[in-house]
């Protein structure tokens, strides 16, 4: 992560009230029956909250659930416990109609820009698209389209352009453009910046947050790297196998982290600094975290037991709950 992106943290607190969105307990499984039983949960009771304006960062190693519950809150995966809630109203079991409903307040920007652009449509189509279907007329929606356009760096003429003809950072920017094009209230970022090269990445960061700022947007923003959460969050989210290992504000957990997962991460995050990153270096070899090569742990108790330097008996017995640790939560016996 270049230094470009490593300073700037939006300190305005979140407003007041009823969350943007709540995740309680929430629980994936994936499969059917006593399969699905037999294995670990894709995601194990995980809670959260995002306030009106806040960015939530959810990070963590691949296989750590943060995608399926992407997935789960968008509504393209089904849930197996627990709760979601929009605004106060339980979208959990959200059926068809309330789903498109939801549709303009509630979207989504992806990792392969591809995926949202059609390549056989011109952009100001795959823009207009959305609003289209919710009445808008023709003219109405390509002059928002290239308003739309404007506001993410990219010429207005771009709209009668194929997306072919755009670099994967340009394509990115397309995506934002089409994700915020309703005057949504939440997007859900799922690394949403990991496929682009650092200077592009910034770039993409800062118009993130300076379009948060401008419109009051929530973000959910999902990553494996926490340089890049901790540029744009205000709280972070750290998970391990479907569970949260700690929990706080982006200061605490990514400058002060507590559980030995989360300093293992910091501690791999790359810098841009030779000196800093050799220092990064020893200081993680020094933690006396194993490998994610290790054998999966068995039911109960805590998933990361098996890489973890503190790890007793009592940490293969008992789940440890999350315990306030400073200002941040942690779930470890021994923090």
């Amino acid at each position: 992560m270049s230094t470009a992106v490593t300073e700037r943290r939006d300190s305005t607190p979140p407003a007041a009230g009823t969350p943007m969105l709540e995740v309680r307990d929430l629980v994936v499984r994936y499969g059917r029956g006593r399969k699905a039983a037999a294995v670990p949960a894709a995601v194990d009771r995980v809670s959260f909250s995002i306030a009106s304006g806040e960015t939530v960062g959810l990070v963590g190693e691949s296989g750590s659930g943060k995608s399926t519950i992407g997935k789960a809150i968008l509504g393209l995966q089904k849930v197996s416990g627990g709760s979601i809630s929009y605004q106060g109203r339980d979208i959990t079991s959200a059926g068809a109609a309330q789903r498109r409903a939801l549709g303009g307040e509630l979207r989504a920007v992806f990792q392969d820009p591809n995926s949202s652009l059609n390549p056989r449509n011109t952009i100001g189509a795959s823009l207009a698209e959305p609003l289209r279907l919710r009445g808008a007329s023709a003219a109405e929606a390509r002059a928002k389209a290239e308003d739309m356009l404007e506001r993410v760096g990219l010429p207005r003429e771009a709209v009668d352009r194929y997306p072919s003809q755009f670099s994967g950072g340009q394509r990115q920017r397309i995506s934002v453009a089409r994700a915020l094009i309703c005057d949504p209230r939440l997007v859900v970022c799922d690394e949403a910046v990991s496929a682009l090269d650092l200077s592009t990445q910034a770039q993409v960061l800062n118009l993130l947050a300076d379009l948060r700022d401008e419109r009051g947007l929530s973000y959910l923003f999902i990553a494996h790297d926490i340089a890049v959460v901790q540029f744009l969050a205000q709280r972070v989210v750290v998970l391990y196998r479907g569970q949260v290992m700690e929990s706080g504000p982006a200061a605490a957990v990514t400058e002060n982290p507590q559980h030995p997962f989360t300093q293992a991460l910091v501690a791999a995050s790359p810098v841009p600094r030779p000196a800093e990153q050799a220092e990064r270096r020893q200081a993680r070899e020094s933690l006396g975290v194993r490998t994610g090569a290790a054998a999966v742990p068995g039911p109960g108790g805590c998933p990361f037991r098996l890489r973890c330097p503190l790890a007793t008996d009592l940490c293969a017995s008992e789940r440890p709950a999350l315990r306030r640790v400073g200002t941040a939560d942690v779930a470890c016996h021994y923090a």
